[in-house]
């Protein structure tokens, strides 16, 4: 059966991480991306970290089922070439800043021009319009800009990064392909393509629980709280005897009763002092600590299976080589193992979501600088290995 986007043209002129993301999970679900890079230099995201010769291993994950096509943007010629590629494509999505992609020839107006059903997926800091457009701006600003950044850490420390500075970006990626599909579902029905407008703050103003509406009707402000979590204990993260950690989750009064009963105090819960998710939160301290002193006389194995046999919502803090063992991660196949010529077998984060009859594949770990400028330049474009040679002798492609 084909895969769900087979037959769906991208074209991607973006850069590190947002726009590669959203491109990539297009492709994982059988979209023939063909990703433009600055020959001889490429995506600079092939550097980062290098781990393997010249190559990050980066790379390898944003990179996977795409072709790549060596053109020189700043060029008059390379620019018409990216014009009739983008004139064949569903998709065009790029990460630059408002205005590059103008500065260029290739902005919305002239592809749409040329293209009317074209969706051009469009991922900046701060997006198209508004007084900040203009500002550079990486996923640690957007964290921070978009509200999650103040949460996270202690209240009487530096707010830390939420996880990871990379965060948005993927987000951002992510909501990049959504809007993609909704607008490929619109042009199915009109002919028309447009904009999908993201700014890398915006998806982690979206997640951020009900803070917008609480401030907005009675002003309250959600300071950082460590692990814990708002309205709710406990919820938060607690050591083990054996120096691990478990997060435990009790979100309302009956988990709590049964997290009690397995704590070996079920006198706590129903009537008892801590009964109520306003008593708890009245003895936060306590709560916290009272459990705290429970974790810290099991092991995390222990605690493991005391709250699964009493269902009590908890779960192990693991570290990457503990994924790796996890029978779990094992069983769903969340770890996919794929060869590759150089570097033999790379472990890599599988596709999700996972369909039942016409699963995402990855079908390689990323194309070599320019591996398929040939075969785009005459295959799609119809140029003649003469006009190639030419091309490549001015440095155009």
């Amino acid at each position: 059966m084909p895969l769900p986007l087979t037959g769906l043209k991208i074209l991607e002129l973006g850069t590190l991480i947002a726009a590669p993301f959203a491109a990539r999970m297009l492709g994982e679900f059988g979209a023939d991306v063909v990703k433009v890079e600055a020959p001889g230099e490429g995506d600079p995201l092939r550097k980062w970290r290098k781990m393997h010769g010249d190559t990050s291993l980066w790379w390898y994950l944003q990179a996977r089922n795409k072709k790549s096509v060596g053109i020189d943007l700043k060029t008059p010629e390379g620019q018409r070439l990216v014009r009739r590629l983008a004139a064949d494509a569903d998709v065009l999505i790029e990460n630059f800043r408002p205005g590059k992609m103008e500065s260029w020839g290739l902005g919305w107006e002239t592809l749409h021009t040329l293209n009317p059903r074209l969706v051009m997926v469009r991922i900046s800091a701060y997006g198209q319009d508004g007084p900040y457009k203009g500002r550079p701006g990486f996923g640690r600003i957007a964290n921070a800009f978009g509200g999650i950044s103040y949460l996270a850490g202690y209240p009487d420390r530096a707010p830390v990064t939420p996880g990871s500075a990379t965060l948005p970006d993927y987000m951002s990626g992510l909501y990049g392909a959504l809007g993609a599909l909704l607008a490929l579902r619109t042009a199915e029905h009109t002919g028309v393509g447009q904009i999908v407008d993201i700014g890398l703050y915006e998806p982690i103003f979206r997640v951020l629980d009900e803070l917008a509406p609480a401030y907005a009707y009675r002003g309250y402000v959600r300071e950082r709280m460590g692990p814990a979590t708002v309205n709710v204990v406990p919820h938060s993260h607690y050591p083990t005897v054996d120096g691990k950690w478990v997060a435990i989750a009790c979100t309302n009064d009956k988990i709590f009763a049964r997290f009690a009963a397995v704590a070996g105090e079920p006198e706590l819960a129903g009537s008892g002092k801590w009964g109520t998710i306003a008593q708890r939160e009245a003895a936060r301290a306590e709560v916290d600590a009272w459990t705290t002193a429970w974790t810290s006389r099991h092991s995390r194995d222990e605690i493991l299976a005391l709250c699964d046999e009493g269902q009590v919502p908890c779960g192990p803090l693991l570290s990457i080589d503990e994924i790796f063992d996890d029978p779990q991660y094992a069983a769903r196949q969340n770890i996919a193992r794929v060869p590759h010529p150089k570097l033999g077998e790379v472990a890599v984060p599988n596709v999700v979501p996972r369909l039942t009859e016409t699963p995402g594949t990855i079908r390689s770990l990323g194309p070599e600088l320019g591996a398929d400028t040939d075969r785009i330049l005459s295959e799609i474009l119809g140029r003649s290995a003469a006009e190639i040679s030419a091309l490549k002798a001015g440095g155009i492609v």
